[in-house]
């Protein structure tokens, strides 16, 4: 299996910064998706690191078989990169950002991994936790996966449609998929920032809230929750808003200035709405 990896070091303060070897790695997310999908490639652009981006196994220019439930594959896809980053450019990953299914596979990864334990930051983009509230948001697939054993779904990957075949097993699986272990096995020490569309009708807000109460207990980590008003799953419309939150939550971070909290960009306490 070949992963397609995309590398940006066009920041203007690079050099200094590969100093320290230090990288983000950006996932995406969906069923089926691409490196480049949604804000990847702009925020990617934009970040204040030399950034990497790659596709899932099966998923655009990557090799391997495409499945909707092979969560723990995206897991060995996210430490392929890891390895690929440490061994080769001796980068150390110092922020994730993901979304939906990355988001998925991330958390799994850094709560089981020796490196995912010592990562420092981490950015959740409409992340689901309440894994069986996926049959409300897909009725529509019901039928044909209890009648012909499959759902066939047609997405535009890299501006063309394709056809992913979803079968009935693979559903089960995926709803069934366990996220209780953010309680009690992610790091204490990393930082996270959730932001979830508050119009996402694919993955409830509400999940959003679960995932904070899971991660702001945590010492000396923080968790910043931000629920964007009128944006919908891929913030549609909101793109530039989320890569500002994300940047403005990382300059925070870097002065040290991170508490827990529900996180409104742009708005002190002196602000008139």
């Amino acid at each position: 299996m070949t992963l397609s990896l995309s590398i940006d070091t066009t920041w203007n303060y690079g050099a200094s910064l590969r100093t320290y070897c230090t990288a983000s790695l950006t996932l995406t997310g969906t069923h089926p998706s691409h490196k480049d999908y949604l804000h990847q490639r702009k925020l990617a652009e934009q970040l204040p690191l030399d950034s990497f981006r790659f596709d899932f196994r099966g998923n655009h220019e990557s090799t391997g078989k495409w499945s909707y439930s092979d969560i723990l594959g995206h897991v060995a896809d996210i430490q392929t990169a890891v390895d690929y980053l440490k061994n080769t450019f001796g980068y150390v990953p110092q922020l994730i950002v993901s979304h939906s299914l990355g988001s998925l596979a991330a958390f799994y990864w850094i709560c089981h991994t020796a490196d995912g334990q010592r990562l420092p930051a981490f950015v959740n983009v409409s992340g689901r936790y309440r894994m069986k509230k996926l049959y409300e948001s897909t009725n529509k697939w019901q039928k044909s996966l209890n009648e012909q054993g499959y759902y066939e779904l047609t997405v535009p990957v890299a501006r063309k449609p394709v056809t992913f075949r979803i079968y009935l097993n693979d559903f089960e699986k995926f709803a069934n998929w366990d996220t209780a272990f953010v309680w009690h096995k992610f790091p204490a020490t990393t930082d996270v920032l959730t932001v979830h569309g508050m119009s996402d009708i694919t993955v409830p807000p509400g999940d959003a809230l679960i995932y904070a109460k899971a991660l702001g207990a945590r010492r000396p980590g923080t968790h910043a929750l931000h629920l964007m008003e009128g944006a919908d799953h891929n913030f549609t419309g909101h793109i530039d808003e989320l890569i500002g939150s994300i940047l403005e939550w990382w300059e925070l971070r870097r002065r040290g200035g991170l508490n827990t909290e529900i996180w409104l960009p742009h708005v002190q306490e002196s602000t008139k709405l």
